[in-house]
């Protein structure tokens, strides 16, 4: 375990004279007592603040992919062509003659007959699989090769092997400048992130409005891109500007190597800001359950809000308990979690349901990224090969083999309702919170919107073309 930390001390407000013009007029348009916590425009945050929050490929390192696995994966170089598109014109060599959602059927036939172990459909279905995927094609066929590699790596027991070569590519690839230009991007097209971010931080701003030393506890891997805005809201706070210690806790490899770049922009921007400062970063944790007040170095006249951005999933069920009685102890004023919304634990057990989730919820994200994004963009092609690794780690890797913060076991908001009520009673979200997100998706193209659960439920979801895609809640001791 490692614990690193900085410290900025108060300077006074202003410190950036063009900056502050920035933050109080095109920024922040302040209702009374009310701080709006909308994320910079893409341009503004590119200038003032970057950050990585997904790994990626870039095009050196797939290559390198594509020859570490050509002994033991499929082959789907080639680029997209005819057949695949007679496929889906439903023409005379269409086995499903139903329309353009061939991949889904024969991805789901495949692995039917990888439950049945019948071997013959098995390698028939994966050769025809093969001749028509293309992670360069359109969306159906790029979802037959992501979930190729999956079905391939099941059929044969090679699951584990691939995912550490998919890891380690990704490790070695991964470039702090590249991947900043791709969140941003991401972040520019879509709601996907910043919507829990935006909800997040102003639960957070509520809960903590008046409290004069904070300390947020960030248990995420989104690198620290989510607390720019906040600490801009911090600095336009009518009273005195409070002393911020932000704890970040990292669970994956991956995040470690660029810590420290993000630990000096986060000063920096704090600097620009003049908000009083701490910054710690606690890795090297082997499961969650470690973490205690001490080790995140918790004091009594602090005021404590725990931040969990897509980090419950990667805790084994069997341990998600004791983790929020965990946060419970820390006595925090408020807590957050974000999660995207698919539930891959209570069909862990049956490969094929477990399989139609998982194919559910990529095809929603897949045909989202086709709409948001240009049909060239690179940073498309990016994020459709981080998934990769995920849609093997849940379809082709037992849970024995897990690393922590690797896992992908996710659950719906509503199964993180009941888990989070056994030790916190929800928070609902303010008009003006709610506010600022529908005015996020007005930033957007058509098809996002914010949906309220139903009653025995809490939190907000965003929907994709009505589909709820992530859950964000707030929860108070």
């Amino acid at each position: 375990m490692k614990l690193s930390s900085a410290k900025i001390s108060k300077e006074s407000k202003g410190a950036s004279p063009s900056h502050g013009g920035h933050h109080k007029n095109s920024f922040h348009s302040k209702r009374q007592s009310h701080h709006s916590i909308l994320p910079l425009q893409p341009v503004d945050q590119l200038e003032q603040w970057s950050s990585v929050a997904v790994d990626m490929y870039n095009n050196s390192s797939s290559n390198n992919n594509d020859n570490n696995h050509h002994h033991h994966q499929p082959q789907n170089s080639h680029t997209p062509t005819s057949r695949s598109s007679d496929y889906s014109a439903g023409g005379d060599g269409d086995p499903s003659a139903t329309g353009n959602k061939w991949a889904s059927r024969l991805l789901k036939e495949c692995a039917r007959a990888i439950s049945d172990k019948d071997s013959s459909k098995i390698h028939h279905l994966l050769w025809m699989l093969n001749e028509l995927a293309s992670p360069y094609g359109d969306c159906e066929q790029k979802l037959a090769s992501y979930f190729l590699q999956a079905l391939f790596c099941k059929a044969t027991e090679s699951g584990q092997r691939c995912f550490k070569t998919l890891t380690l590519v990704a490790e070695k690839s991964h470039c702090f400048d590249s991947a900043r230009k791709l969140i941003l991007k991401f972040q520019e097209v879509s709601p996907w992130t910043t919507f829990g971010h935006v909800a997040a931080n102003g639960a957070i701003l509520e809960a903590l409005d008046g409290e004069p030393k904070l300390h947020i506890i960030d248990i995420s891997n989104t690198l620290c891109t989510q607390w720019p805005t906040l600490l801009e809201a911090l600095a336009t706070r009518n009273d005195d500007t409070p002393h911020l210690k932000l704890t970040v806790v990292v669970t994956a490899n991956i995040v470690r190597s660029v810590m420290k770049e993000i630990s000096q922009r986060m000063e920096k921007f704090a600097r620009l800001m003049g908000v009083p400062f701490e910054f710690n970063v606690i890795s090297g944790l082997n499961h969650l359950g470690q973490l205690t007040k001490d080790v995140l170095g918790v004091v009594e006249d602090e005021a404590v809000a725990v931040n969990c951005m897509g980090a419950l999933r990667g805790v084994p069920v069997e341990e998600r308990a004791a983790v929020i009685g965990m946060f419970r102890s820390l006595g925090p004023k408020v807590v957050t979690v974000v999660e995207e919304e698919a539930d891959f634990s209570r069909t862990r057990d049956d490969f094929v349901k477990c399989f139609e989730e998982c194919l559910r919820f990529y095809t929603v994200y897949f045909e989202m990224l086709e709409e948001s994004f240009n049909p060239t963009s690179n940073e498309k092609l990016m994020l459709e090969r981080e998934c990769s690794r995920g849609i093997v780690r849940v379809l082709a890797c037992d849970d024995d083999q897990d690393n922590e913060g690797e896992r992908e076991r996710r659950e719906r908001g509503s199964q993180w309702s009941e888990r989070l009520k056994e030790a916190f009673s929800p928070v609902g979200f303010s008009d003006d919170v709610v506010d600022d997100v529908k005015a996020l998706l007005k930033r957007y193209k058509p098809g996002w919107a914010l949906a309220q659960p139903d009653q025995n439920e809490t939190g907000l979801y965003l929907t994709w073309k009505e589909e709820p895609v992530v859950w964000v809640s707030a929860w108070k001791p």
